[in-house]
């Protein structure tokens, strides 16, 4: 069947997708940014339609001719308006897919009794968003579902930071709220089996997993999974707010996505019906244990294929502008150059394991002072570190960086997600000669928001001269010293001895 996917560069999409080429369906892809898709390793397998659920008129072209869509795009820190937004996006697709003679809309939301009047936010929206798309006429298939569970999931990765970074957990009392935590690899498993299933149209289904639990539990189960001892010390009042701040504090996820995610911790989020079994009886969800190794097995071995931060709503500054070529005179630049004596993949292959475990060639402690002040004030810092260690693509979160561009062996351009008076890009550009040399630039942009940020370029230049000189000097080293199957970093340990002390890998 020819099958539309919004969301294909999310956490849920970008899963799915090679899952339904390997079932021979025809996919068409939906992105803001071809750019941000194209360097996946199926891209070339699919259709690429740029199209913004938010601009109704981007939508018929990309929906021309398809017969099933999977709606699975969520707003978890688009701002105050997200759920206007939400309803304002659900309405333009669902309005486009009638004129487009949509067979069945597929639609991913999250779980919570329409009777609770202390929904949270962010779980009312999920579920009009699918009111929304009923509107339209088409069929849907709505799946809710609570904590999903699996490598890079903003559910998980919560969980493990706290668990690996806190010997002793003050749980307030939305951690005592039960829960029915569903693996990752299930929800897919749904998602494909609902494909034109008769019984699956104009149905809400609730799916989780074998298991319920508090949050409390996930987090126990965790810790003895892991060989950790976490007492716990509950506190009778600790409001979202607060609680959104220390989880934001003391992991990747930013304020807005914590309070949305705790906000809806505070709603017994259970399966209550059984149409789930009934449409999918071969489907039988695993436990949360079982779904646990399979996450840990994946970022210990470095396979995580998709993660929560590749969202651009994963972080407030999601919305960046794009770097433009012609707009050079307006910049504060920094060029550096090095002749490196290998070949342009392995100068490459060095330049790319730049940040994460493997640290930035130069000035490890700086930038870890420069991801605290960040964090401090409200961005990224350095604890969304990477999805792989030695391979970026397009969209992937970097520290508080983001890949805006990049070409094989020929260059990789860096977005500045952290908090500045500004914008900011970090460049590597190389080119290779006929003496088996390369010639490494690194350029730094700095697009100044006023007086505030020429202060700012100019103040901390005389940093920005010692770490940029060190790094592209230190990467020529490194590049030089070995051969491209043996790129190592100093400093570099095994995913296992890594994982037991930095939860971030």
């Amino acid at each position: 069947m020819k099958i539309l996917v919004t969301g294909a560069t999310g956490y849920i999409g970008g899963r799915l997708i090679p899952l339904l080429l390997k079932a021979d369906h025809e996919v068409r892809a939906m992105v803001r940014e071809t750019a941000r898709i194209s360097d996946h390793a199926w891209s070339d397998q699919i259709e690429i339609a740029e199209g913004d659920v938010l601009e109704a008129s981007s939508l018929d072209a990309a929906l021309a001719g398809i017969e099933i869509a999977y709606y699975l795009i969520h707003s978890l820190a688009e701002g105050a308006r997200f759920s206007e937004d939400d309803l304002k996006a659900a309405h333009n697709f669902g309005e486009s897919a009638k004129r487009a003679g949509i067979r069945q809309i597929i639609y991913m939301g999250g779980l919570g009794a329409n009777s609770d009047k202390q929904l949270s936010k962010h779980l009312v929206s999920r579920h009009k968003t699918g009111d929304a798309l009923r509107e339209s006429g088409v069929p849907i298939t709505e799946f809710r579902a609570a904590v999903i569970v699996g490598s890079g999931g903003v559910s998980f990765e919560m969980v493990r930071y706290l668990v690996e970074r806190l010997p002793i957990m003050v749980t307030p009392r939305w951690v005592y709220t039960r829960t029915q935590p569903i693996a990752i690899d299930d929800v897919l498993r749904y998602l494909l089996a609902a494909i034109d299933n008769a019984a699956a149209k104009d149905q809400i289904i609730e799916i989780g997993g074998s298991d319920i639990l508090t949050y409390g539990d996930m987090m126990s189960v965790y810790a003895k999974y892991r060989g950790l001892h976490r007492p716990m010390i509950p506190v009778p009042v600790l409001s979202p707010q607060l609680s959104s701040y220390w989880v934001s504090l003391m992991t990747p996820v930013s304020i807005p996505v914590a309070r949305a995610l705790i906000e809806g911790l505070r709603n017994e989020v259970i399966v209550t019906d059984t149409s789930a079994e009934r449409i999918f009886p071969t489907i039988q969800p695993v436990s949360y244990q079982a779904a646990l190794q399979v996450a840990l097995a994946h970022i210990q071995n470095d396979t995580v294929e998709t993660s929560w931060t590749d969202a651009l709503s994963s972080t407030e500054t999601g919305k960046l502008e794009k770097f433009k070529a012609d707009d050079k005179e307006g910049m504060l630049i920094a060029r550096r150059q090095a002749l490196i004596n290998n070949d342009a993949a392995t100068v490459f292959a060095t330049v790319l394991r730049i940040g994460g475990k493997h640290g930035w060639y130069y000035g490890d402690f700086l930038w870890q002072i420069r991801g605290v002040m960040d964090r401090a004030i409200g961005g990224p810092g350095l604890r969304r570190s990477r999805r792989n260690p030695d391979r970026l693509r397009p969209g992937d979160v970097l520290d508080f960086w983001r890949v805006e561009a990049l070409e094989q062996d020929k260059f990789v351009r860096l977005r500045a997600e952290m908090r500045l008076p500004g914008r900011a890009w970090l460049e590597f550009t190389l080119e290779p000669d006929s003496q088996k040399r390369t010639k490494l630039t690194q350029t730094a942009f700095f697009r100044s928001q006023g007086v505030l940020g020429w202060l700012y370029w100019y103040g901390i230049n005389p940093i920005h001269q010692m770490v940029f000189s060190g790094m592209i000097v230190s990467i020529q080293k490194y590049a030089e010293a070995i051969g491209h199957d043996k790129v190592q970093v100093k400093g570099e340990r095994s995913s296992q001895q890594a994982a037991s002390d930095h939860p971030s890998l």
